[in-house]
């Protein structure tokens, strides 16, 4: 349980950093305190999506994952943060990512971002 907390932390600050660094990710709301509760329900979100669907979508990718030698990984993380800026509206929560290239950033952001603070949070593996 520890663990999947600690995910959800490091993916909410990612997605912070993302929202804070580009201006086609865009996060509102009244308070701080509602734009951190989005931010965590979009983490949750994003997590879900990530476990769930992107799996099938590197499995049904394959030969695209060698033939460009991993960098359709890109494409597949931007495709994953814009299903998650659709579920979240779809959910009404603030969060919109607009376009495939700020998609391509971002998840690219996030990805750096999260990786870092995995290496920095700590993780219980028990």
């Amino acid at each position: 349980m520890k663990n999947f907390v600690v995910k959800t932390i490091a993916n909410a600050g990612a997605l912070a950093v993302a929202v804070w660094l580009l201006d086609k990710i865009t996060l509102t709301g009244d308070s701080t305190g509602k734009k951190i509760g989005t931010l965590i329900v979009v983490a949750l979100v994003f997590g879900l999506v990530n476990f769930l669907v992107k799996p099938i979508v590197k499995v049904l990718t394959f030969p695209l994952f060698i033939l460009t030698l991993g960098l359709i990984t890109l494409v597949v993380n931007a495709l994953m943060l814009l299903l998650t800026s659709w579920l979240a509206d779809k959910l009404d929560l603030s969060f919109h990512v607009e376009g495939f290239w700020t998609a391509v950033v971002g998840g690219l952001i996030i990805s750096v971002v999260s990786w870092a603070l995995n290496v920095v949070l700590p993780d219980d593996k028990d």
